[in-house]
């Protein structure tokens, strides 16, 4: 799925993970933990200062099978969006 911009701001995420001021691997660690508190099909949205996040939760979402939808530029942050797939 290739969401565009506008798409991806529109959306509602299950879960909220506030890791902003978090270096890395704290956003990654954060999204991990949560991922398993929400069901599958459910999206998690990850704000995180650290520019590090965007590849960083785009490789393991890869790696273990969830899909990465894709990354919003907020204020001063940015929503990093992830759909739990397993």
């Amino acid at each position: 799925m290739t969401a565009t911009l506008e798409e991806l701001s529109a959306m509602t995420a299950a879960k909220i993970v506030d890791a902003r001021g978090s270096a890395c691997p704290g956003p990654l660690l954060e999204a991990k933990k949560s991922m398993g508190t929400v069901a599958i099909g459910d999206t998690i949205e990850i704000w995180s200062t650290d520019p590090g996040t965007k590849s960083d939760i785009g490789a393991w979402s890869g790696k273990v099978g969830h899909e990465f939808l894709g990354v919003v530029p907020g204020d001063g942050y940015d929503r990093v969006l992830v759909i739990r797939r397993k």
